[in-house]
């Protein structure tokens, strides 16, 4: 099974031939039961342990193993894709965007938002609102490993607490109750 590729330029493949030449002769002796020289090259192909081995045959073949009969080849396309098939593929109805059916506008700020989901202008304003409250409880225990093991309540300006209150962690903040921060 020799392998012969032609070239434009003879003296190129005269040296092709005379390479694949030496290397089928150094190689297929060690192969075939032959030894070959310590100094030739070598062709290591690591494959599973699990495949099986060729069954010796009774009739003895004097045709030698072919380099790539030890080669583990793997499925390659037969054909190229075309660009119709292509774009057919990466432009299929189930590929593309869909458009949102399901968006609302948000009663607090009027701002656009998918229903059944907090709008993203409303959660900035309570993430910032949050934080005021920590920075509030922070200035007050002195941090976190200082808080008690009661439930929290947030006063804010012209509140007073309640009677369900007592014995509950008071935080009192010198603003007017947003209209989103419900009552406990």
């Amino acid at each position: 099974a020799l392998v012969l590729v032609f070239s434009p330029l003879p003296r190129l493949r005269g040296l092709l031939q005379r390479c694949w030449g030496r290397l089928e002769r150094g190689l297929l002796p060690g192969f075939s039961g032959g030894q070959s020289l310590p100094w030739g090259p070598a062709l290591a192909v690591q494959a599973p342990a699990f495949l099986p081995q060729p069954v010796n045959d009774t009739s003895e073949s004097n045709e030698a193993p072919g380099l790539l009969d030890s080669i583990l080849w793997m499925a390659a396309p037969k054909k190229r894709r075309t660009i119709e098939v292509n774009r057919c593929r990466r432009r299929n109805p189930n590929k593309l965007i869909k458009v949102k059916r399901n968006i609302d506008v948000c009663p607090e700020c009027g701002n656009l938002k998918q229903k059944h989901v907090l709008c993203g202008y409303c959660y900035a304003k309570v993430k910032a609102e949050t934080r005021l409250i920590r920075m509030e409880i922070h200035k007050k225990e002195g941090g976190p490993f200082n808080a008690p093991t009661v439930e929290t309540v947030v006063l804010y300006d012209g509140e007073k607490p309640t009677e369900k209150d007592e014995g509950k962690r008071i935080i009192e903040r010198a603003r007017k109750r947003p209209s989103w921060f419900v009552q406990n």
